[in-house]
Order: C-alpha cells, then structure tokens, then sequence
C-alpha cells in the first residue's frame, strides 16, 4: 500500500483537532461576551471557574494531544518502516472515527457512559495498531 494511506487518517484527525480549536475558542469567547467568566480569566487560568462548556471544550482540545500522540507515532512509524498495510489503514481509519465519535459524545450532550465506551474503543484500536506493526516489523514486512 502506499504511505499516503495513513497520511489521510493523520490528516483527518489534525482537521478534528482543529475543528475542536474553533469550538473551544467559540465557547470561550461566548462566554466572556455572555459575562460568565472574565476575559482576564485566561491570562492564567486563576480566579472564577470557567463556565462548563468552554472547559469541556478545552479539555476535549487537550485530550487530543495525549493519547492521539501514540497514534500520530505509529503512523509514522509504520511509513518509516515499510509497514504500510491494508490492516494498519483499516485500523488508522478505525481510530479516527472513534476519536470523531468521542468528540461528538464529549462536546454535545456529554454522556459519560457511551463515552468512556468510545474512548475505550479507540485505545483498544490503538493497541492493536502497535500490536500489529510490532508483529509486521519483526516478521520483516
């Protein structure tokens, strides 16, 4: 298979990423208009507590950059070692939708069950992305 297979799922979840930006900067700027929290607020984060829906956001945003990290990771690893295959692409594909269904759940109505239940399936994705590449490399292709 060709690298840029993975390449997309990558780029899929960077355009996540930045879409969970924009609603966290959205929700952010609501709410200081909406006078739910000051702007000084986000100078460094002390003072009055920032309203629900801007710190869900924000801990959406952030939670983007800790485990997708093991994702962006094996992608890359799998281009550098020749490990591109259709079960990687599968799996690549499969992790963004979860994290794209996590994302739904977690800034919409913020269910806790069905999303601990997607968050769990996009780490078990994750694993076997890692469990796959790990047998691939030591096979040798």
């Amino acid at each position: 298979m060709s690298n840029a297979s993975l390449v997309y799922p990558m780029c899929a979840l960077v355009a996540l990423t930045a879409l969970v930006l924009v609603t966290m900067f959205r929700r952010r700027v609501g709410a200081v208009r909406a006078e739910q929290v000051s702007a000084k607020y986000f100078r460094v984060y002390q003072g009055a507590a920032e309203p629900e829906a801007s710190a869900q956001a924000s801990r959406h945003f952030t939670n983007l950059f800790e485990a997708p990290t093991l994702f962006y990771v094996a992608c890359v690893t799998a281009i550098a070692t020749q490990q591109v295959t259709l079960t990687m692409t599968v799996l690549a594909w499969a992790y963004v939708l979860a994290r794209l269904i996590h994302a739904w759940i977690h800034l919409g109505a913020n269910r806790l069950t069905p999303r601990i239940r997607i968050y769990g399936v996009s780490w078990l994705v994750l694993v076997a992305m890692w469990i796959t590449l790990a047998v691939n490399v030591t096979r040798g292709g």
